[in-house]
């Protein structure tokens, strides 16, 4: 069939272009970055999330000895309140990724007793595509510590957090597309 080859090659072109174009926006955080989700040191996750921008499609990362910790998404009340009677959902493999699938805020909180309590919940704003403005303001930090603390033995590589694993995928995808197309 003449022809069929060039409208095969152009579909999968489309195609990879279609999922590039979703790939390379979303962007994968780790909660805590370095220290992941914790009590240990006094993180500040409000400062954390206030120092991201997070977008539909994004995916955050909790990285935790899933022995001493969980997380929980709550509502806003629950949250203000570190409430862990009525979680909306509830992760306990020290390794979880929850898809951002809504604008707005996003409550989650460590369902241990006296974690929340210590600091140990976040609130994820996440931005509609057209807005770009920052997330509530920080609390103060509590604790005076002026050294950064050391990574997080769950923690995942650096090259594994922020835009990077987009970038990766991106490029397996072009590259399997140029495959294709050859």
């Amino acid at each position: 069939m003449v022809g069929g080859g060039a409208a095969r090659r152009a579909a999968v072109a489309a195609l990879a272009a279609a999922m590039l174009a979703g790939v390379a926006s979303a962007a994968v955080y780790e909660v805590g970055d370095k220290m992941g989700w914790t009590i240990l040191g006094s993180p500040n996750y409000t400062a954390w999330a206030t120092s991201h921008t997070f977008h539909l499609g994004d995916t955050v990362v909790f990285t935790y000895n899933k022995q001493f910790h969980n997380v929980m998404a709550v509502s806003k009340a629950s949250y203000k309140s570190c409430d862990t009677s009525k979680p909306m959902a509830t992760w306990t493999t020290g390794n979880d990724s929850v898809v951002l699938k809504t604008t707005g805020h996003h409550y989650f909180l460590c369902g241990i007793p006296g974690h929340c309590a210590g600091g140990q919940k976040v609130d994820i704003r996440v931005v509609s595509s057209a807005a770009s403005s920052p997330a509530p303001t920080p609390e103060p930090s509590r604790g005076g510590a002026t050294s950064a603390p050391a990574p997080h033995p769950n923690a995942a590589p650096e090259a594994l957090t922020g835009r990077s694993v987009a970038a990766t995928v991106a490029a397996s995808l072009l590259s399997l597309a140029a495959a294709v197309l050859v």
